[in-house]
């Protein structure tokens, strides 16, 4: 990776402006300009967050915008209202207040003396979720979008649910939100009313969990600020960009799918992170490939990105189980549309234990039970990778062994996956609820087994995420089970295999019993998006990596992570216990940071209302004399009918204890 401050253009850092809203709040922002842009007027580029830039982010930034500012760009990183130094409170994710303030950011943006009317919003994660909802607005000046590791389906493919089923990272984000969010805004910004801030903001936020677990099901909180409702909305360009380990790269293929608007997308081996600094490698040379973007899309320049394949795709060879971030084997591919007429589905189905092409002849089958210990999933990896170990999935022999397996013959050729994998099946249950796994695993000849997608399911949610029913014991259903997109190479004489469970902890929360499903193998067809060779292929290279900065950051303590697997022989109980932590200084504010957490989630073997998941955070900020923390602690339990949350935080100022607060809630299990 290469760092660059050799740019065309001399540039101007500004540590903060406040841009006015019509209701008195300030938006606190962060600001490179071109030095001549007040008498050259520039497009300007928005990252709109709630991740601080005057601390947590600014390293990050200094890595990118910097680099787009040196090109001709007016770059401004935003904190949200109630974010940073921001005012006001956060009270939730992308509600149409924030949606609103970006409208009005927009326009302030646009009729400064150094901008030429042309903006466009970029973003990682939330930034890449409001860009694409904002886009839905269609403000004027917004002219293009590049969203990154995002969701446009809140419901579906967000931190939350997946497949209907309770994520356990649905707490794990509440936490963070909590601990993160009810930081100190900094005093030499926001001047002497910083504590008055704070202290709105402790007293007056929200406990940020509760509307995610009174909403269990796909309603109108889930479908407001899903852009999948109303694709037509967005008529402004948009570049979609994900990672397979990354969670959210279902968006990217969607979007291609859907938006009317010109689109391209991009996925990469990378976790989730901007695509110059992700890992596992190889990275890319994404700042030039953005600024390309950019130029046609804000300057107007006909660089003929338009005419290049719509998506990109990183192909993944096969290769052995590793939690471990390494480079990753396999090569760029491309097609010119989205669905791609030059990809088939091949239909399998299921003969005994094995998975043969449909054409084959389909003997008389018996029924499948399939029963799994609650500890499936143990070697499941992140539900949402950030490239750093151990988070990608380990070795699967040990969830197959929990899970029905059916596997193909070894392949005498290659075969190459991109798109979506799904299974339809038939089952029957012994219980009022239930849920699936489905894993699609590479399976290796001497047994190790490489999780290469999986997918999940809440069978009372098979009719639908908005009408979920419970289901009777002895019925059959038809139900299909959509895997997480996947592009990837299985190699000659290894086996292709479906696994499935019925339990996937600690992925997901566990169902109140323990299930039995019965899977009727005569109606089960696995469907796999097949690509064809494309010589094309070979000539598509990316620039190496570039950057600016980088920011003069001291690592006080450097950043840890440490992941324990423990089995209590005695009662049979898991435990899966993650602490982190890392302290930094920020060379040119003289501000310190850092962190430290412990999560633990819990489980007995065979007692699903066991099941517990405790969080705590600390956060600290100092500078001299100025120190303030914030100590988080929140415990998840539940029984046949609810799910409780225990939360406490406390703030300190100084050695001084100066804010405590508590909640302790119930909420009803909504066929989970």
């Amino acid at each position: 990776m290469v760092a660059r401050n050799d740019f065309p253009r001399a540039i101007e850092a500004i540590e903060n402006v406040f841009v006015p809203l019509p209701d008195g709040c300030r938006l606190a922002a962060r600001m490179w300009l071109p030095c001549d842009a007040r008498v050259n007027p520039v497009p300007a580029i928005l990252e709109y967050i709630p991740y601080r830039k005057r601390d947590h982010y600014r390293a990050a930034d200094e890595l990118t915008h910097p680099y787009f500012a040196g090109h001709g760009y007016a770059c401004l990183r935003v904190d949200l209202r109630g974010a940073g130094d921001s005012d006001g409170l956060l009270l939730d994710e992308y509600l149409d207040q924030e949606q609103e303030d970006a409208v009005h950011l927009l326009d302030w943006i646009a009729s400064q003396p150094w901008c030429n009317g042309n903006v466009g919003m970029m973003g990682l994660s939330w930034g890449g979720f409001n860009g694409l909802q904002v886009a839905a607005r269609q403000p004027k000046p917004l002219k293009a979008v590049v969203t990154i590791g995002s969701s446009d389906d809140r419901y579906s493919d967000d931190v939350h649910y997946m497949g209907g089923c309770l994520l356990t990272r649905n707490l794990g984000w509440a936490a963070y939100m909590l601990a993160f969010g009810n930081q100190a805004p900094d005093p030499e910004i926001v001047g002497p009313g910083w504590r008055e801030a704070w202290l709105s903001r402790l007293r007056n936020g929200t406990d940020w969990f509760s509307p995610w677990f009174r909403h269990q099901r796909r309603d109108a909180y889930w479908r407001r600020a899903s852009v999948c409702e109303d694709y037509d909305a967005i008529e402004c360009p948009v570049y979609a960009v994900g990672g397979w380990p990354d969670a959210y790269t279902n968006t990217v293929m969607r979007l291609l799918a859907n938006l009317k608007a010109p689109c391209k997308g991009l996925i990469g081996p990378w976790g989730h992170d901007y695509p110059h600094v992700a890992g596992p490698a190889p990275a890319i040379g994404w700042l030039q490939e953005t600024l390309r973007w950019w130029d046609r899309w804000l300057k107007g320049i006909d660089n003929g990105i338009m005419d290049e394949p719509r998506l990109t795709v990183w192909m993944q060879d096969g290769e052995r189980p590793s939690i471990h971030c390494t480079p990753k084997s396999g090569r760029w591919a491309a097609e010119a549309a989205w669905p791609s007429p030059r990809i088939a589905t091949v239909p399998f189905r299921i003969v005994g234990d094995a998975i043969v092409r449909e054409s084959s002849p389909v003997p008389a089958v018996p029924t499948v039970l399939i029963a799994s210990p609650l500890t499936v999933g143990l070697r499941s990896g992140a539900w949402c990778s950030y490239g750093a170990m151990p988070d990608l999935p380990g070795d699967q022999r040990e969830e197959d062994a929990g899970s029905r397996c059916f596997d193909t013959a070894p392949l005498a050729a290659p075969f190459a996956l991109l798109g979506t994998p799904t299974l339809k099946l038939r089952v029957m249950v012994d219980r009022p609820l239930a849920f699936l796994a489905v894993r699609l695993c590479d399976v290796w000849p001497d047994g190790a087994s490489t999780r290469v997608s999986y997918g999940l399911l809440n069978l009372a949610h098979h009719a639908g995420d908005d009408r979920p029913t419970i289901l009777k014991p002895g019925c059959a259903y038809d139900v299909t089970v959509r895997l997480n997109d996947t592009g990837y190479v299985f190699p000659v004489g290894n086996r292709v295999r479906v696994a499935i469970s019925t339990a996937y902890w600690p992925t997901i929360w566990p169902s109140p019993e323990v299930a039995t499903v019965t899977l009727d193998s005569a109606m089960v067809e696995l469907l796999l998006p097949e690509r064809p060779p494309r010589p094309e292929d070979a000539s598509i290279i990316f620039s190496p990596p570039e950057h600016s900065g980088p920011a003069a950051v001291e690592r006080v303590r450097p950043r840890e992570r440490r992941v324990v697997l423990e089995s209590d022989l005695m009662d049979d109980t898991w435990r899966q216990i993650s602490r982190g932590g890392f302290t930094v200084r920020y060379v040119d504010t003289g501000t310190t940071e850092s962190f430290s957490s412990e999560e633990t989630m819990a489980i007995r073997l065979h007692d699903p209302l066991s099941a517990r998941h405790d969080i705590a955070w600390t956060m600290r900020l100092a500078r001299g004399d100025w120190r303030t923390q914030v100590d988080l602690e929140i415990s998840m339990t539940s029984t046949a009918t609810d799910i409780a949350i225990d939360a406490r935080v406390s703030a300190l100022e100084g050695n001084t204890r100066i804010f405590t607060r508590g909640w302790a809630e119930t909420f009803p299990r909504d066929h989970l």
